[in-house]
């Protein structure tokens, strides 16, 4: 694995950088544009022409974080200095976007999944970071940034969505400790929970419902598996995005290790998310299928029908825990 550039690396470039072009990853979450939107503020706040480019909507629990810095428009910015992607493992996460990102001049990658390999010119990758938002935050004190409760609430927001509200195995010492310095930015936790955690239409709660409806248990219980169909979405009017939370519920069942979500975006396209609770690994089995992520959250895509797309997760999972599953 290449070695990581230092933040004195990587902050110098966006200094010296008068445009720059941020990319979270595609059906982003709260780290993804958390993150982005922290570090756009800092940079607009050094002068700099900066946005977040995006190729698909936000979902509403987090629509709140962009205040003005998104944008659909690739032209936008003609000439980039810098193309900076944030929680991306590869340039397959902003597929439609990929072209505009090399266009930069200086191209930059902060993540912190376990399957990442750099292949940025300045690149910091952090498999031990519970957060994207905590490599970004790192970044932004050592250039220097000035305490900005608008900052503060986004890297929040960055950090409780990938620990399950500090829930998850990934919670660390150093969670808790740049929450402390959160709370000196001025971070309000009151406002930004209530935008996150609480802000759910009745759609979604129906749609939660039949995809509950069908979920099957595998492995003497060990694992729990549904899907969202898009017949679901339109008998609910609920959309894919509103599907958050569905994979934890699983997981959150007594005895369930493993908890699998299959989103049918389109007939011979599925999306699956994969959660485990204490000693699965399910980057294992997201990486036999062409994905990736994290031992407790990973996901992949797989270009099969529901039925045969079930089937052979079904397969791989149960093969993942052949000794469990006897």
């Amino acid at each position: 694995m290449k070695k990581n550039n230092s933040f004195q690396e990587i902050g110098q470039q966006l200094m010296q950088a008068e445009t720059v072009l941020i990319y979270p990853h595609v059906n982003m979450d709260g780290d993804a544009l958390g993150s982005a939107a922290a570090l756009c503020k800092a940079l607009r706040k050094w002068g700099k022409t900066c946005y977040i480019l995006l190729e698909d909507n936000i979902a509403r629990n987090i629509q709140f974080l962009d205040k003005g810095y998104c944008t659909w428009d690739k032209d936008l910015v003609a000439d980039v200095d810098v193309s900076v992607c944030l929680d991306c493992g590869d340039l397959s996460r902003f597929q439609q976007r990929k072209d505009k990102f090399l266009e930069g001049k200086v191209t930059i990658c902060l993540d912190h999944h376990r399957t990442t390999e750099p292949f940025c010119q300045f690149n910091y990758v952090d498999p031990d970071a519970a957060a994207t938002g905590l490599l970004v935050f790192q970044l932004l004190k050592t250039m220097g940034a000035e305490p900005d409760a608008e900052i503060a609430d986004a890297i929040f927001a960055a950090i409780t969505t990938d620990t399950g509200d500090f829930q998850y195995s990934n919670t660390t010492k150093e969670c808790h400790e740049v929450m402390t310095e959160l709370f000196d930015w001025g971070v309000n936790v009151s406002a930004v929970s209530q935008e996150i955690y609480n802000r759910v239409r009745l759609e979604r709660i129906l749609l939660h419902g039949k995809a509950l409806d069908r979920m099957e248990v595998l492995c003497d219980g060990m694992v729990a598996m549904t899907v969202v169909t898009q017949k679901m979405l339109e008998e609910t009017g609920a959309g894919m995005d509103e599907t958050e939370g569905l994979v934890e519920q699983l997981r959150s069942i007594d005895g369930v290790e493993i908890a699998i979500l299959v989103k049918e975006a389109e007939p011979e396209k599925l999306k699956a998310s994969l959660r485990a609770k204490s000693w699965g690994n399910v980057a294992d089995i997201a990486e036999k299928l062409g994905g990736g992520g994290h031992i407790k959250a990973a996901g992949c895509t797989i270009n099969m029908g529901l039925e045969d797309g079930l089937a052979l997760l079904r397969q791989e999972v149960e093969q993942v825990l052949k000794e469990e599953c006897k």
